[in-house]
């Protein structure tokens, strides 16, 4: 069994495809790719163009992986010091899929490739996890993913801080479905419109809080379920502002409301295709493969957290009874802890990783957990007791980092993550990010004004 290495990817020909297109009423393809906050980026290209975008690639300034939130540009390596040079975007028609919602354009995903190399640029997302999984192929395992995200809809309330206010404030809805706390049925238009998009997804239901729903999407080879994470983030915040609404995949949002998660059930196959993470006779019913998975992530937890909870918010969704994991640990069918091992075996035995939210983006939180476990299967670790009973005990475990800095400063500590995430990438990642926390700490906020302004 063997992968393609990263930048080797054969694309089809274009003609495949454009007859097919035009049948269908197509006229405009968005070609689209993720940035480092796993937001798209894209353009729309006219039907007739379609086959020189192909050959030649879409032109974007390389620094769209160095851009802020808000538009800044930061001084990573190969950006404004090299002079903003290009990268080309090829579009990927393997990946193509019609648009439930714009009528007449279809999208499909782009392979990016810096041109005075001919290799993927370092910051490229999907190539970094491409890179992660030519490892696995290496040891003949294939690393299998369901991703599990929430988010929060909010209407528009120009008195509201920020401008927005929850969709709904019915409290007490977990895990229900239907008018109860979804009073427009934007779930159900949701799961159908996705359907249509034919991206994996499988089921929905409102969440914890008020305004906040879960969408889950099937198991699938790891890439493939990045990308289909990917779009579902990209297809929601796109489908509320069709309503006029905000869905935000913010990790916190609101003080008095929990945070969203990105959770990530994960199992490999292994040569025979058979599940390489169940063992009937092993402890637990689990194999060595599976044991050692669970010892690399918490091993490499504290690095981890720097991809799977990426922003300076992140961390204010963590804390005592949360059920967000805060503590390095790991437990069976325990949802207080960082690791879970759902009860099924055979072919569902899994892991399952409750450390991301729901901000992080869906390539690196995949390929970092995916890195984190081959650490551990190389070095052949266990794990140590599993947590019994409710967590968040400091006693009984290690806290992970407390701040965006302090996870930062674990990941540039952590040289073998570093390796296997490519040292070009983690350098380019910790600048920007370092950036990040810089501008935060240099903003007043509405909280120390009102905190202090009047009495000081």
């Amino acid at each position: 069994m063997s992968a393609p290495a990263p930048g080797d990817h054969q694309l089809p020909d274009p003609a495949q495809y454009t007859d097919r297109l035009a049948e269908d009423g197509v006229d405009v393809v968005r070609v689209v790719y993720p940035d480092l906050l796993g937001t798209d980026r894209a353009r729309d290209v006219l039907l007739g163009h379609l086959p020189t975008a192909c050959a030649h690639g879409l032109a974007f300034c390389r620094a769209v992986y160095h851009t802020t939130p808000r538009g800044g540009v930061v001084p990573v390596a190969g950006g404004l010091e090299a002079g903003l040079p290009d990268i080309l975007v090829r579009p990927d028609l393997t990946t193509l899929r019609t648009l439930p919602w714009e009528p007449g354009v279809a999208t499909c995903l782009g392979e990016v490739v810096d041109p005075s190399t001919g290799e993927p640029a370092p910051e490229s997302p999907r190539d970094l996890l491409r890179g992660v999984l030519a490892r696995y192929a290496a040891r003949d395992l294939v690393p299998v993913v369901g991703p599990e995200l929430e988010y929060f809809l909010c209407e528009a309330d120009p008195l509201a801080p920020g401008g927005w206010r929850r969709y709904s404030t019915a409290s007490g809805v977990v895990y229900t479905a239907g008018l109860r706390a979804d009073p427009d049925n934007h779930l159900l238009r949701l799961l159908r419109l996705l359907r249509d998009l034919d991206i994996g997804v499988s089921n929905g239901n409102h969440e914890f809080d008020g305004a906040q729903f879960e969408i889950n999407l099937v198991h699938s080879e790891a890439l493939d379920a990045a990308d289909r994470a990917f779009r579902l983030k990209s297809s929601v915040k796109e489908l509320a502002r069709h309503e006029g609404r905000l869905a935000t995949f913010m990790a916190k949002p609101f003080n008095d409301a929990g945070g969203s998660g990105f959770h990530l059930h994960l199992s490999c196959a292994g040569p025979d295709g058979a599940n390489a993470f169940d063992d009937p006779e092993g402890p637990d019913g689990l194999s060595a493969t599976a044991r050692h998975a669970v010892a690399g992530l918490l091993a490499h937890a504290p690095a981890l957290a720097a991809l799977a909870n990426p922003t300076v918010n992140s961390y204010k969704r963590f804390g005592p009874d949360t059920l967000a994991p805060w503590l390095v640990d790991w437990g069976l069918d325990n949802r207080s802890a960082m690791v879970r091992v759902p009860p099924e075996r055979g072919e569902g035995a899994r892991l399952e990783l409750r450390l991301g939210d729901a901000s992080a983006n869906p390539y690196l939180l995949v390929a970092g957990t995916l890195a984190a476990c081959l650490l551990g299967i190389e070095a052949a670790e266990e794990p140590p007791a599993a947590l019994e009973g409710y967590g968040y005990d400091t006693a009984r475990a290690t806290v992970l980092p407390a701040g965006l800095p302090a996870a930062l400063d674990a990941l540039e500590a952590d040289a073998a993550l570093c390796q296997a995430l490519g040292k070009d990438f983690v350098a380019a990642y910790l600048t920007y990010k370092r950036d990040e926390v810089q501008r935060f700490h240099s903003h007043v906020t509405d909280w120390e004004f009102t905190e202090y302004a009047y009495h000081l």
